[in-house]
């Protein structure tokens, strides 16, 4: 830390003030034990260091001492002298720090305490700027969430008023007797019926994904073929593939991959990546489902040739209501949930999701262990 002119001239006046101070205790002690050895002779005088100081040194004066005891007594003051000093510039350190914390106390969170300091002082103001830091990364961890419940706040009153404008519309011309056929009023109460069920996925969604986010979310672990459960989703999807002329292409090393996990769980997660390949994976003829195997843990690929997302697409994919797609249309409608859900349960079983994508593929991989522990 470096001090001001002001702090340096108290230090030396301190210095000076406590040096003569030292003197006068010396000058003090000096006199009144050769007042004891001259009043008590037959006491002292057999004590080699009292009679070669105060018997003979006392017959000429104070600095007429031995070279031995000045030297010790000149150790003894500069020591005294630079304690003193210590513990000043001690207490000024410890003020300054105070100071700063004072000024970041004001909302200067990037700001750090200036100088340097050794000893445990040092490590005080380290512990300080970890400690402001993890603050300050906890504050925009919250400012983050409140942006995400903003959002969430405003797409799903998005995503609901639109039904939900329909849903009237529709049952208000019913209710007004507003038709002109059997069939216009069978038209008006499927049209109501399909948004209801536009509302209900979403209302369902977002129950799904505050649920998984739990920690504590209990799983229902049953033992299960990981190639077998994929293959019976893959046919599930055959004939929606088969309509936009995709292929949807199961490949293993094995021939059976037994693992212990929540099967309807992982069921949501799968469902949710072929679905989207067929939803987004545009221009692309193949979805490419790769299971292998390392160690204890089971690496599932799941891949589309469709056109590349972009970076920025792919870095925040997993966010909480990111949707790669700006427009929030009804052919494409959602929370942007899925994958945040997706994520929440490969956690919830001790694995991990990622996503990539190029030229030849986006593909999001999945390393799950193929035992959970209970």
């Amino acid at each position: 830390m470096k001090l001001t002119l002001r702090e340096r001239f108290r230090l030396l006046i301190e210095g000076f003030v406590t040096a003569g101070i030292i003197l006068l205790c010396y000058f003090a002690t000096y006199e009144i034990m050769g007042w004891f050895v001259e009043a008590f002779p037959s006491v002292f005088g057999n004590l080699w260091f009292i009679e070669e100081v105060f018997l003979q040194d006392r017959q000429q004066d104070l600095w007429g001492i031995t070279p031995f005891v000045l030297f010790l007594l000149v150790i003894v003051a500069v020591g005294a002298i630079y304690w003193r000093l210590k513990r000043r510039y001690r207490q000024y350190e410890l003020r300054h720090i105070i100071d700063e914390l004072h000024f970041i106390a004001q909302g200067n969170y990037t700001h750090k305490i200036r100088g340097k300091y050794s000893g445990d002082i040092g490590k005080v103001v380290d512990s300080i700027h970890v400690l402001v830091d993890s603050t300050v990364e906890a504050m925009e961890e919250e400012r983050r969430i409140e942006q995400s419940k903003d959002e969430l706040i405003t797409n799903v009153s998005h995503d609901i008023r639109t039904p939900l404008t329909s849903i009237i519309g529709y049952l208000g011309l019913i209710e007004e007797g507003r038709f002109r056929s059997t069939d216009e009023l069978q038209k008006y109460v499927h049209t109501a019926y399909q948004k209801a069920k536009q509302m209900k996925v979403l209302v369902d969604d977002l129950f799904e994904y505050t649920k998984v986010r739990q920690t504590t979310t209990p799983l229902q672990c049953v033992s299960f073929d990981m190639i077998q459960l994929i293959e019976q989703l893959a046919i599930d999807f055959e004939l929606e593939a088969q309509s936009k002329e995709v292929e949807i292409i199961v490949h293993s090393p094995f021939e059976r991959l037994m693992m212990i996990a929540d099967t309807e769980k992982l069921v949501r997660v799968f469902n949710n990546l072929i679905s989207n390949a067929l939803k987004y994976g545009k221009g692309g003829n193949i979805i490419k489902i790769e299971v292998d195997k390392v160690d204890s843990q089971a690496n599932i690929s799941v891949k589309n040739d469709g056109e590349a997302l972009p970076k920025e697409a792919v870095e925040q994919i997993f966010e909480r209501f990111y949707r790669a797609e700006i427009s929030r249309s009804q052919e494409t409608a959602g929370t942007g949930l899925g994958l945040a859900i997706a994520q929440s349960i490969i956690e919830l079983h001790g694995g991990t999701i990622t996503a990539k994508s190029d030229d030849d593929w986006t593909s999001f991989d999945i390393q799950l262990p193929l035992e959970q522990k209970m």
